[in-house]
């Protein structure tokens, strides 16, 4: 496991277009999210500790913007031949056993990972309505322990954009394990 933070964030870029797979069996494109409202993005996966960690707290997040009709999408871009545990089935299993309230998109050729600049998982990137980079911090203060948790960091982020207000530029890097390259 290397422990790898996000870089310093390049706000205000363009969310970068993608066509992927879903665990649902459908195909997306940032078109299926664009809905005028904010965006989240996030890289994870199945056998990563850091993302085991705050999963409960990621289907919370998910549920939570759901109700306010903000699409969260998840994509997993590991490679599945050295980490069976990130295969398309086994993303699946693992969505449906949880009951992820996002949809979950598979990224096999990590081509969607590269173009986002994704380094690790978990690794979060909000975008506001015109689908500019305005977050890309971690999801709360305590990614180890759910008990701790003062600030939940992302999900206020996406209340700020969704009033449209601005989201302070100091943001606190994400941390998780390096995204498994091919």
């Amino acid at each position: 496991m290397a422990l790898t933070f996000t870089p310093f964030a390049e706000l205000g870029e363009a969310c970068p277009d993608f066509q992927l797979p879903a665990i649902d069996g459908k195909t997306y494109s940032l078109k299926d999210f664009s809905t005028g409202s904010p965006l989240v993005v996030m890289f994870i996966c199945n056998h990563c500790p850091y993302v085991q960690a705050i999963e409960d707290r990621l289907i919370q997040l998910g549920n939570d913007l759901k109700k306010q009709n903000i699409p969260v999408v998840a994509i997993c871009s590991n490679d599945a031949k050295d980490h069976p545990e990130d295969s398309f089935e086994n993303l699946q299993k693992r969505a449906k056993e949880k009951n992820y309230p996002f949809v979950y998109l598979h990224d096999a050729t990590q081509e969607v990972a590269h173009k986002f600049g994704a380094v690790c998982t978990p690794d979060y990137f909000v975008y506001d309505k015109n689908l500019k980079l305005s977050y890309r911090g971690r999801l709360d203060d305590s990614w180890k322990d759910a008990s701790k948790v003062t600030k939940r960091e992302l999900y206020e982020a996406v209340q700020k954009l969704s009033r449209g207000e601005k989201v302070s530029d100091d943001q606190v890097a994400s941390m998780g394990c390096s995204i498994k390259w091919i």
